[in-house]
């Protein structure tokens, strides 16, 4: 008897789970429709506002004691006029500007400080999360920041020689 009673409930747990699924479904095509248009509209933002007056990287960065100072000293100066930069210290005066929306759209939730987000004309952004290689970097470790700046650099001079081209 118990054992009949455990098949029913199985296959009424998974009926209401199958009925769930399709009521929601429509509401989760909805959602990520919306978040792919954002992305897009950003996207396309970016490229009229920024990448127009030469601006197509996005840095953010905090005061971190492990990071704060290399990345003023070696990172900042290289990206110069390049780069539009958040503090995430400062987040707190941070009104709802492109930048600060680019940030939340494209940082995630995970490893975001410190990041840049490079932007090309008619390309998807490509994200660079210095989180981890600054975790190594704390540690003696220097060839994880040292190979990731590379690609960075590698990244704008590339987009720098096709606007010269």
């Amino acid at each position: 008897m118990s054992h009949q009673r455990t098949k029913e409930e199985g296959q009424f747990a998974g009926a209401v789970g199958l009925l769930l699924f399709i009521v929601f479904l429509p509401l989760i095509i909805v959602a990520l429709a919306l978040h792919v248009l954002a992305g897009l509209f950003l996207h396309l933002a970016i490229w009229c506002c920024w990448c127009s007056r030469g601006r197509n990287v996005l840095f953010v960065y905090s005061d971190s004691p492990i990071w704060h100072d290399y990345i003023e000293e070696h990172i900042l100066p290289r990206l110069g006029e390049r780069a539009v930069i958040l503090n995430w210290s400062h987040r707190s005066r941070w009104r709802r500007t492109l930048s600060v929306l680019a940030f939340r759209y494209f940082g995630g939730y995970r490893s975001f400080n410190p990041m840049a987000v490079v932007f090309r004309p008619f390309r998807l952004a490509r994200r660079f999360r210095f989180y981890e290689p600054f975790r190594e970097f704390k540690h003696g470790k220097t060839e994880a920041i040292a190979k990731m700046e590379r690609e960075l650099y590698d990244l704008l001079d590339e987009i720098r020689g096709r606007r010269a081209a």
